[in-house]
């Protein structure tokens, strides 16, 4: 049996102060049925680890870099994550594909490098409305899952796999808990077919999520968990998805 899994994805939100007040409300809300992480932004690693040092909610990163060390201005390697005891780092998240114009294979770099340094990559798929609406979602998760199942070879079973619809982020949309399932279960089928530890594997929905929806969503045979946005900066809609996961 799957062990759930909720992330926070906090994007590029966060203080000093409003890091301390969230923090505290959710390790004040203790202990939960699930896995629980956050992924925060970089100048904001160390406080979270301080914070969330001995309690069972992890912490990560929402980006890495694909290579070691180097001339990358800007970059954060695996390893400067690891110094900060990062669980988990997202990598493929929709906001980088499309602004930052990220390939599968970079995507699929960026996973490979962060298990190399004992780092969990949760690798997010997902198609825009129009290639939804084109019929075109099958092909596009399956070719971006592809990428990484292709480079991470026999280590594929070591990460996890966020489905995450463009159109229902930040929107306020969300996926119909039979749309998301249909999602999961081709992802999952995907897995299987590379990997003997796919039934093991988590894979999350990261399409607007609330605590209004998650019951009906973590219900599905293939949802795990979920990547949180908006509701991850607020403790109480936080805490309410990570009891509905317990």
């Amino acid at each position: 049996m799957r062990k759930n899994l909720i992330v926070g994805n906090w994007k590029m939100h966060g203080s000093h102060a409003a890091n301390a007040e969230l923090l505290a409300g959710i390790t004040a809300a203790r202990p939960f049925g699930c896995d629980v992480a956050v992924c925060v932004p970089f100048p904001y690693l160390s406080e979270a680890a301080v914070a969330l040092a001995g309690s069972d909610v992890r912490w990560g990163a929402q980006d890495c870099s694909a290579h070691a060390q180097g001339a990358y201005t800007g970059e954060v390697s695996v390893g400067m994550l690891s110094e900060f005891g990062c669980r988990y780092v997202i990598v493929g998240h929709s906001e980088r594909r499309q602004y930052h114009a990220e390939s599968d294979q970079l995507v699929a770099d960026k996973a490979k490098a962060a298990l190399a340094k004992g780092i969990t990559p949760i690798v997010c798929v997902g198609e825009t409305l129009a290639q939804r609406e084109a019929g075109e979602t099958e092909a596009v998760v399956k070719r971006q899952l592809s990428a990484v199942i292709h480079t991470l070879a026999h280590c594929a079973g070591e990460m996890v796999v966020a489905y995450e619809p463009v159109w229902a982020i930040g929107t306020g949309k969300v996926a119909t808990p039979e749309q998301a399932q249909a999602v999961h279960a081709l992802l999952r089928a995907q897995l299987k077919a590379a990997t003997p530890h796919a039934d093991a594997m988590q894979i999350l929905y990261g399409g607007s999520m609330k605590p209004d929806n998650a019951v009906s969503l973590l219900a599905q045979a293939d949802i795990d968990g979920g990547l949180i946005g908006g509701a991850a900066l607020k403790a109480p809609d936080f805490v309410a998805i990570c009891r509905a996961a317990g």
